[in-house]
């Protein structure tokens, strides 16, 4: 009985060592008070930053079919661009709304026009004309170059009421730029490899030329009527014949500008500088014979001919 309560006091004593001992442990290190350790709440993720591009936008209300100058655009940054925006504004200078854009928005590809209609110059027409590897330098004619013009007529029978009196060639238009050749053209990207590229696929059939307004009767006239040979020129090349060197084809019509002489017309005598118009109306000098110095009769002229009969 007396070790029973010895081993329970024992028991006793220590558990409250124990206690003492873990008193003493929290009143060294009370617990975190709420109110003292809050800390402000994080967000959950942080946002991500948007990325802004160029967009290029109309200054002004644009009218369809007026070329665009650059005053006229502007670039701002938008956080999300549409589809077939642009972002630089120089790239698109020159060309043509087809509807009207209002101010502040933006360009895109499906409003302006695009393709070759874009490179020609003012005052000048894309014009195609056939070609082959014996007319076009062997095909080695490409988008961009410089070629001259020349053309061939035939003169066909021997009757004297031809439209030009002879065989012949000469130069018809001096440095003209080539906007195409095949599919390949000056307004497609790609660089020149694709152009060539294209080019190899095969055999080009048609190249498109920019020439003046008041020079596509001649070209289309030439085409038709004999056989043209373009010549590759050095686009650095200044060389060009005088006006004076093309006077019977400029004095086809009148007034001498542009549209207004291209719907003149033009014949195919004047563009060959021929003169067969003169010579079929000089009248045929036959050599009469000479009157008798004696005798009488009367003078009969048959077929051109005169002859004297006597009676």
């Amino acid at each position: 009985m007396a070790n029973l309560t010895r081993t329970l006091a024992i028991l006793l004593f220590s558990v409250a060592v124990i206690l003492g001992i873990f008193a003493v442990m929290l009143a060294r290190h009370p617990a975190p008070s709420p109110e003292r350790d809050r800390t402000p709440a994080q967000p959950a993720a942080l946002a991500t930053p948007q990325r802004l591009a160029p967009v290029v936008i109309a200054t002004r209300d644009l009218a369809a079919g007026k070329p665009l100058d650059a005053d006229a655009l502007t670039v701002r940054m938008q956080a999300e661009p549409a589809p077939g925006t642009f972002g630089d504004a120089s790239a698109i200078v020159g060309r043509v709304p087809l509807v009207a854009v209002p101010k502040g928005a933006p360009l895109t590809a499906d409003t302006l026009s695009s393709g070759l209609a874009d490179v020609v110059a003012p005052g000048e027409r894309a014009v195609a004309v056939r070609i082959d590897e014996t007319n076009a330098v062997g095909n080695f004619v490409r988008p961009g170059d410089y070629v001259d013009v020349f053309f061939t007529l035939k003169r066909e029978g021997a009757s004297g009421d031809v439209e030009i009196g002879s065989t012949q060639a000469r130069l018809l238009l001096s440095k003209v730029r080539v906007l195409g050749v095949g599919d390949a053209s000056i307004g497609r990207a790609g660089g020149k490899e694709a152009k060539d590229s294209a080019l190899r696929a095969g055999s080009p059939r048609t190249a498109v030329l920019s020439v003046r307004t008041a020079d596509v009767d001649a070209l289309t006239l030439a085409e038709n009527a004999g056989r043209l040979v373009l010549a590759l020129r050095n686009s650095a090349d200044p060389e060009a014949p005088p006006p004076h060197a093309f006077a019977p084809l400029f004095a086809a019509a009148k007034p001498d500008d542009g549209a207004a002489r291209a719907a003149a017309g033009l014949s195919l005598g004047t563009l060959a500088g021929a003169r067969t118009a003169s010579r079929a109306a000089e009248p045929v000098r036959v050599a009469r014979a000479p009157r008798a110095a004696t005798g009488d009769g009367i003078e009969v002229i048959r077929g051109g001919r005169a002859e004297q009969v006597a009676y």
